[in-house]
């Protein structure tokens, strides 16, 4: 039978905590969540408290990709901010313990919303939900960077153009088919790089709705999770990627709102919740948004693309990782109709 390369060494890894944690009591339970494209990730019982254990893949990575290290730093300076995240206990760069590098966080009890239409809710909590998105995204924006001492967090210059630059390079190291919807959307964001404005910001670098854990009965949200892609940029960049949603029909792991009644649903309109956002940021409006979803789009492929290339591999974490490569074709369609219909 051949070894899950997802299994835990649970006895080496109960031993190497409870010499690092004080008041770690030991591992009763281990059990990796089936949810989540990227980094495996694993919920932890001692008996008194749950814990989340979050690690690299293993085998042959993509260069810079799943730095669970830089998911840890962020969350670790923004645990007294006013962007709720989990607790961080322990950072693990010693690759000898588990087989790659891991942190360890407090497991945070609450609700995860996988479908944007919000079926569980009713229309007074999904505008709510919507804003409280909203809010905690501006704030994130707003944080001071030099007081939490993340001025080296990301690169200085132009954040679009590098980011450009740097999935196209992930997304030809994953590639194995070619797709001309794609291909047409490397060309045109590579020729309408718009300038540097001189914004910069955290960015979360996957702010949607499934990376954020909601109060079991309100609407407040506790922890924002999932932070491997985030750096210092632009925050149009986090902005946009969430109103993809708004444009992406309910398909496969990337459930949209374009075929959803949303003034029916109580669910505000991408221009509503955009407006929204530069209400709180002090700003009137957003130049150039075209491009920021094309991006976003690009950007979604490329990770889609990565996601099947680890499945080909043997060493993907979702299990439903083969299916996911279908879907980089029709993103590249859907930003190419958003810059024909906006250019």
């Amino acid at each position: 039978m051949t070894k899950n390369v997802h299994t835990l060494d649970v006895q080496v890894l109960d031993e190497y905590l409870k010499s690092e944690i004080d008041d770690f009591k030991g591992i009763l339970e281990s059990k990796k969540f089936n949810t989540g494209q990227s980094n495996p990730t694993y919920l932890l019982n001692s008996g008194e408290k749950k814990y989340v254990l979050r690690k690299k893949p293993p085998g042959k990575l993509l260069p810079s990709a799943h730095a669970v290290d830089r998911e840890y730093r962020v969350m670790k300076a923004l645990s007294n901010s006013s962007v709720p995240v989990p607790k961080m206990l322990h950072l693990c760069e010693d690759d000898s313990i588990i087989g790659t590098i891991f942190y360890l966080m407090e497991f945070v009890e609450g609700r995860i919303f996988w479908d944007p239409t919000l079926p569980e809710v009713n229309k007074e909590q999904r505008r709510e939900i919507y804003e409280e998105t909203n809010k905690t995204l501006a704030a994130l924006h707003q944080i001071d960077i030099k007081k939490l001492n993340l001025e080296n967090f990301g690169k200085p210059g132009n954040y679009f153009e590098r980011q450009v630059n740097r999935w196209i390079q992930q997304y030809r190291a994953a590639e194995t088919s070619q797709y001309k919807e794609v291909e047409s959307l490397i060309v045109w964001l590579e020729k309408n790089m718009p300038k540097d404005d001189g914004m910069v910001s955290i960015v979360h670098g996957d702010y949607r709705l499934y990376n954020m854990i909601f109060d079991p009965k309100e609407t407040q949200i506790l922890a924002v999770l999932d932070w491997e892609l985030s750096t210092l940029g632009h925050p149009y960049a986090d902005l946009a990627y969430q109103c993809m949603s708004w444009y992406v029909p309910k398909i496969g792991i990337t459930p949209g709102l374009l075929d959803a009644d949303t003034i029916t649903l109580g669910i505000p309109s991408e221009e509503e919740y955009v407006k929204s956002y530069c209400q709180k940021m002090g700003i009137s409006s957003i130049p150039n948004w075209s491009f920021y979803l094309a991006f976003g789009f690009f950007r979604l492929a490329g990770i889609a693309q990565g996601v099947y290339k680890r499945s080909l591999q043997g060493n993907a974490s979702a299990d439903n990782a083969k299916d996911i490569g279908a879907i980089v074709p029709i993103l590249g369609k859907i930003a190419m109709s958003i810059i024909h219909k906006n250019n």
